[in-house]
């Protein structure tokens, strides 16, 4: 079963975002954009690295460059527990 994001967020994984650069396989000379997002762990990026690997292996249009950011949305400053509400009104 998958996890959620927030469960992902909780265990230190953060959002990364790649623009891959590659050339089109019928025409050399044409550089085409891909965008790939996916939730990962830094710094080993485990699943980004999976992923180009898999284009690397399968898919014909060459890698030219990987530009790739990666941002945790959950820092440990963030993130509270809360055991209580109150509502005033």
């Amino acid at each position: 079963m998958d996890e959620s994001d927030l469960e992902l967020m909780l265990k230190g994984y953060g959002v990364t975002t790649a623009e891959m650069l590659y050339r089109m396989p019928d025409h050399r000379n044409v550089l085409n954009t891909y965008v790939w997002q996916h939730m990962d762990l830094a710094p080993d990026y485990p699943r980004l690295f999976a992923f180009i690997e898999f284009w690397q292996d399968r898919i014909e249009g060459p890698l030219q460059a990987v530009r790739f950011v990666h941002r945790k949305l959950i820092r440990p400053g963030e993130w509270r527990n809360v055991t209580g509400e109150f509502l005033i009104n």
